[in-house]
């Protein structure tokens, strides 16, 4: 249940129990301040549909901002959707506040607000702080709690150490329709909340990857928006069942040690008529300016961030998650389109701010307030920013003048790395600078590099495919690219299916091809993966300091014609120091020699042309010959066989 308001109100006021609807608030004169001002965090305790007892008698509260509108009131199945029969109350105070209670309503009840607003236009409009939606193609709200006896306390507790920025971070990032479906020809067919998380959470486990993340959960109409495209911002998509069965979901995860991170967009929303669009017939949530107002991308309105209630709204919403669905954190979708005045604009289709810049000053000043408040609230969480241009700061604090984000996707790696495995072996050592360039700017900000659903659609293909050679060395170039993937500093993120090399681009009307697992090759990259997840967890030299320069060091690039380069990760203890040689063509190399300082003796960890990861197998080193070449220096030289298209790890 809701918390119950003090007796204040009702003391203070006469409640006139003859009408439908009972003049009835809990809002107080320094929550409407709040909201006005966007400082108010907590609104889903006030707005909305909420449960409570007013005069000793059970009903629901409703509350919901139409600053335009003339009349608002309550319709649903309860009343057979009749219009204006149960008409809220507007605030005496002009904040465009529509309250009231309606006595013996109970949980469960599917309602809309009918709004006639600005220039009179009548609206049916879904609850913006619903917590649970009908079922798409339905489209109202549904009156609900989000009661929930959480069995996470040992994760919470702990979690601060998992959510660190020197914790291993391996995101295994999921679309749950399409992960996996009860009949992959059915697009209609979902498995509920409790059936992917008896499927998917030992899954993950037995991966090793430390986090999930969910492209949005949040309420949506359209399933080729993949979420991206919300109505329901407090609410888990009814798709897979009840709130609490998705809060369910994150408890198993958390019981078993895994993070759970969600997709949040509040650059934008759709135009659906239940939506936030037009709420009361004029720009309520959105820019009433198109040069701001509308995203050419994506046929969708971007959020006023200059509105006071627009940013309590995505402030809250944003502080819920975490409050009420113990998340462990939120990577934030398309931040570039809100920092720029001209994403995706030619020249007279935006306006400079007042300073001449193309810097949204407004979305800027929301941003760092969201991470302020995250981080204060809540701060063994993280933040994720996928942000694809140079603007600086972005993963650092606000006190020194950055967005205030713990972690950036590091898109130009993406790339680069791609375009650069997408060589001919033969090539490749003229497009070396290409492979090392990274280490240029790592250190600008807190990089995660992922390997995402972006990759792998729209014609792009998947990611064996992107990979030249036969077959055989399609598989080998991509543990390699794996390998080299969780052995470079930074947080790591793949996109479900890209695990086992699926052969075809993601498809979300459909699964996983999961049968490929039945092959040999797959299953090896399977296992590949599952190594190295579970490697980066057992080297604290991989994550340790991951975004210091101190955990990272170029051995040896000076090979170029050959394609083999050398570097070496290093944490807290210099005896946990590890090294990583890749060899990028097909070639073997035997007795290859490495010189490197400090220790005598060096043990291969992790080789990616192992015949479980469907490698030849014969390239190895058990016990590698190590000279000393300078004692001054403490130099060693280290006698190696390079697999094919392969990686080792030494200890």
């Amino acid at each position: 249940m809701s918390s119950l308001p003090g007796p204040s109100y009702e003391q203070d006021n006469f409640i006139d129990t003859s009408k439908k609807v009972w003049n009835y608030s809990l809002l107080t004169e320094e929550d409407i301040r709040n909201f006005q001002q966007g400082t108010h965090y907590r609104l889903y305790e006030k707005l909305g549909s909420h449960s409570i007892q007013v005069v000793e008698t059970w009903g629901i509260y409703f509350a919901v901002w139409a600053p335009n509108a003339t009349s608002v009131s309550v319709k649903g199945n309860f009343n057979d959707w009749r219009n204006n029969e149960y008409e809220l109350y507007p605030r005496w105070d002009k904040s465009g506040v529509w309250e009231g209670f309606i006595p013996k309503l109970g949980l469960g009840e599917v309602y809309k607000y009918r709004i006639k607003g600005f220039q009179g236009i009548e609206l049916d409009k879904g609850d913006p702080f619903a917590r649970f939606w009908e079922k798409r193609p339905l489209t109202a709200s549904i009156t609900w709690d989000t009661y929930y006896n959480w069995q996470d306390t040992e994760w919470m507790k702990s979690r601060k150490q998992h959510n660190a920025l020197n914790a291993p971070w391996s995101v295994y990032e999921v679309h749950l329709a399409s992960w996996m479906r009860p009949n992959k020809h059915d697009e209609e067919t979902y498995n509920t909340y409790e059936q992917i998380t008896a499927r998917l959470v030992p899954y993950v486990k037995e991966m090793g990857f430390t986090h999930v993340e969910f492209m949005p959960v949040m309420e949506h109409p359209f399933d080729g928006s993949w979420g991206y495209q919300g109505t329901g911002y407090f609410a888990p998509t009814s798709r897979f069942g009840s709130p609490q069965e998705f809060k369910a979901m994150i408890d198993a995860f958390h019981q078993a040690g895994i993070g759970v991170i969600l997709d949040w967009v509040p650059s934008h929303f759709p135009y659906d008529s239940h939506g936030l669009y037009m709420f009361d017939g004029t720009h309520t949530y959105e820019y009433a300016d198109m040069r701001k107002g509308y995203h050419p991308d994506w046929n969708s309105y971007i959020f006023n961030y200059k509105r006071g209630e627009v940013k309590s709204f995505l402030i809250s919403n944003a502080r819920f998650w975490f409050d009420q669905f113990h998340i462990d954190g939120f990577r934030v979708d398309a931040v570039s389109s809100m920092l720029k005045l001209n994403y995706s604009r030619n020249e007279g289709q935006w306006e400079p701010n007042e300073f001449g810049g193309d810097g949204n000053l407004e979305a800027i000043a929301f941003i760092k307030d969201f991470n302020e408040t995250i981080f204060r609230d809540f701060p063994d969480v993280q933040t994720i920013a996928e942000e694809a241009t140079d603007w600086p700061g972005v993963s650092k604090p606000t006190f020194e003048g950055g967005l205030g984000f713990g972690m950036k996707w590091m898109m130009g790696w993406m790339h680069d790395t791609l375009r650069f495995f997408k060589n001919d072996p033969l090539f490749r050592q003229f497009n070396q600078d290409l492979f090392t360039f990274s280490m240029m700017y790592y250190y600008d900000e807190n990089f995660m590099l992922p390997l995402s659903h972006d990759e792998v659609v729209h014609g792009k293909s998947p990611m064996l495919y992107k990979m030249p050679g036969d077959e055989w060395q399609k598989f080998a170039n991509l543990r390699l690219l794996y390998t080299y993937m969780f052995t470079h500093p930074g947080g790591k993120l793949l996109f479900m299916g890209n695990e086992f090399g699926s052969t075809s681009e993601w498809n979300y009307k459909s699964e996983l091809p999961w049968e490929l697992l039945q092959f040999d090759s797959h299953a090896g990259m399977k296992n590949c993966v599952k190594a190295l997840c579970h490697l980066l967890k057992a080297e604290p030299a991989l994550y340790e300091k991951q975004f210091e320069q101190g955990g990272f060091e170029w051995v040896d690039l000076n090979h170029r014609a050959e394609s083999v380069m050398v570097y070496r990760r290093k944490g807290e203890h210099p005896e946990e120091d590890i090294l990583v040689v890749l060899n990028m063509t097909p070639e073997v190399r035997r007795n290859w020699k490495v010189v490197t300082y400090g220790k005598s003796i060096w043990k291969e960890i992790f080789n990616s042309n192992e015949t479980d990861y469907w490698g030849t197998g014969d390239v190895f080193n058990p016990d590698p010959i190590v000279t000393e070449v300078d004692k001054n220096n403490k130099l060693f030289e280290i006698n190696l066989h390079l697999p094919p298209l392969g990686a080792i790890v030494l200890k």
